[in-house]
């Protein structure tokens, strides 16, 4: 098979726009729960009715600010309850919402203002403030700060304007409207914004709510978001529950308050990439071996995945779901306690997961639906569901999508999803079209049912000196499974064989370090430890097995410092950025293929 398409469930839209989202919800239900904003350790539950007053008043503040129908408006914050009530807000203005990251540099601030002409931002801190000050163009003329009560700012600043002005610039929002300008990080070059309509997000979210209703619309649903809003499928996170009356909470400090808001919200699913779920498992792994029951968590990780394997093949076998229930006790319902207790399914996006962690979890209870998506066609085109779920691969298309396999390969998408265009470049709009089609620039296969599995990445294809394709994506995801390793990235471009550079999880190593009485040692002085080289080499094996000999890995070094989004060598979905990777180790690369 080469094409596939799903019948739309919900149909383009043909009036309206996103803030009846939020009216809507507040007229037919309006004391329904659908936010919690952190209050302490705790939470304070919003209704509709609160919520959609909350972003009405908001929405006055910015009016009587000089915000006109179709002004850009940025924001560069973390993930918090501000941005979801400013980003709803700016749409009740009528303005677009420009997206940055936090961790975006000045020049890329510069650049994203200038571009799309931004003629106000809201920044989460008064040291984001003070970073952007000195790149600030003419044309962006106020600035805003979450963390000085920004909300109530707004609301006093508009309390001169009437509900009539707020519903006449609302009303003038249509599905196709320009709702937000997304500037990809992208592995090269300068951004490009990726224009997204209104129409674009209600037909996302609508099909991708009703296709996986027994999640998004089961009653006292909730989620916990803390992907970066910024991102498109935070975005789409963030809308989505909205549209399906979740009650949605957000977690701004993902590596410091995770555990503690996934265990006092108790969401019942959650959606994230999948180092989430890589560092949950290798937490645990990490906490058994330490209590001495390593043994146990292996054992326990072959049980949930031999039952999960089990489930395909429709059979029963009375030994393996006695086994299963034993660990379901033993390890099992403390993998589900470390995401909240209440989790039994969750959405992963932005990479792949791999079959092996697929089945992993769901054997242990909490059953992962991988999708795939860009930023150019509203986060998911494809999706597995519960009903319809292929472990290994990112699903079917969401309903209104058709996925295409051109002949080289790479995945064709079609359908309302796919962005309008990249905002004011048409030589990169007529390098990406090819007709309706939009090209993902991913290569990928579709088997017999639909299923969509991604093989690589076509411009990352690497070619051996021996005339070698190689997708390293296959071989960097098997590595960074192994506890110990944080990222990688294979190499080998014209040369006789392919190599990797390993960078090590900090937390997984303290733990190693105490285990193998190495008291003192750093990874600056560990890289070339022999004892921990074998351990990578180990991980090293296992990536191998998933290639052919010409494709695998032959060596590798280990660096002393990890790849990170604030170091640039990551971008905000934690893809690697190969062209900074590479100029930057260039010498220990080089070293790798003459040695």
């Amino acid at each position: 098979m080469n094409e596939v398409a799903i019948p739309a469930i919900i149909p383009a839209a043909t009036a309206g726009n996103l803030t009846n989202l939020i009216s809507e919800r507040a007229w037919f239900e309006p004391d329904r729960i659908t936010m919690s904003r952190p209050l302490g350790d705790g939470w304070q539950k919003m209704s509709a009715r609160e919520v959609e007053e909350e972003i009405r008043a908001t929405a006055k503040g910015l009016i009587a600010s000089g915000i006109q129908i179709g002004d850009r408006v940025a924001i560069m914050a973390r993930t918090r309850y501000e941005w979801t009530i400013l980003d709803f807000a700016i749409w009740y203005a009528g303005g677009c919402v420009v997206p940055i990251f936090e961790t975006s540099s000045a020049e890329q601030v510069d650049w994203i203002l200038n571009d799309s002409g931004s003629v106000a931002i809201i920044v989460e801190t008064p040291t984001h403030r003070e970073f952007i000050t000195p790149v600030l163009p003419q044309a962006t003329k106020s600035v805003w700060v979450m963390t000085d009560d920004v909300l109530s700012v707004l609301k006093n600043a508009g309390k001169n304007i009437s509900d009539d002005e707020v519903e006449l610039r609302r009303k003038a929002l249509v599905p196709d409207t320009l709702a937000t300008l997304i500037y990809t990080s992208g592995t090269t070059g300068r951004p490009k914004g990726v224009q997204l309509t209104h129409s674009n997000f209600l037909a996302e979210c609508g099909n991708v709510v009703e296709g996986a209703s027994d999640l998004f619309l089961k009653p006292g649903g909730s989620t916990l978001l803390f992907l970066p809003v910024a991102h498109v499928f935070g975005r789409m996170v963030e809308i989505g529950a909205i549209h399906a009356g979740l009650h949605l909470a957000h977690c701004s400090d993902p590596v410091g308050r995770l555990q503690a808001d996934l265990a006092s919200f108790k969401p019942t699913f959650v959606l994230a990439v999948p180092r989430i779920f890589e560092k949950i498992y290798n937490g645990a792994e990490a906490k058994a071996e330490a209590a001495g029951k390593g043994k146990i968590f292996r054992k326990a990780a072959e049980v949930a995945i031999a039952y999960s394997e089990s489930k395909d093949k429709r059979g029963f076998n009375p030994l393996l779901t006695l086994k299963h229930a034993l660990f379901d006790k033993l390890v099992f319902s403390k993998i589900r306690l470390a995401m909240g207790g209440s989790v039994e399914a969750a959405i992963s996006g932005g990479a792949p997961l791999g079959t092996r962690l697929g089945h992993f979890y769901r054997g242990a209870g909490i059953t992962i639906l991988e999708g795939y998506g860009l930023t150019e066609t509203t986060a998911g085109a494809t999706l597995n569901l519960t009903q319809n779920l292929r472990v290994g691969s990112v699903g079917r298309p969401i309903p209104g999508t058709s996925i295409k396999i051109a002949d080289d390969g790479e995945v064709l998408i079609k359908g309302s999803i796919v962005m309008r265009g990249y905002w004011q470049n048409d030589a990169a709009n007529q390098e990406t079209f090819d007709g309706q089609w939009f090209k993902s620039g991913d290569i990928g296969r579709l088997d017999d049912q639909g299923f969509l599995y991604i093989t690589g990445r076509k411009k990352e294809l690497i070619v051996t000196a021996g005339g070698k394709n190689v997708a390293p994506a296959v071989l960097e995801d098997r590595l960074r499974a192994h506890p110990l390793v944080s990222q990688c990235m294979v190499v080998g471009d014209n040369q006789p064989f392919i190599a990797s550079l390993v960078t090590i999880d900090q937390d997984m190593l303290k733990g190693w370090i105490a285990a193998n009485a190495k008291t003192g040692a750093t990874i600056s002085t560990l890289i070339n430890d022999p004892d921990l080289i074998a351990v990578i080499q180990t991980a090293v094996d296992e990536a191998n097995k998933a290639v052919s000999k010409a494709e695998s890995i032959r060596k590798f070094t280990i660096l002393a410092e990890d790849f990170t989004i604030a170091g640039g060598e990551l971008t905000a979905k934690l893809s690697l950025k190969r062209h900074v990777i590479a100029e930057r180790y260039a010498s220990e690369i080089a070293e790798l293929f003459t040695k």
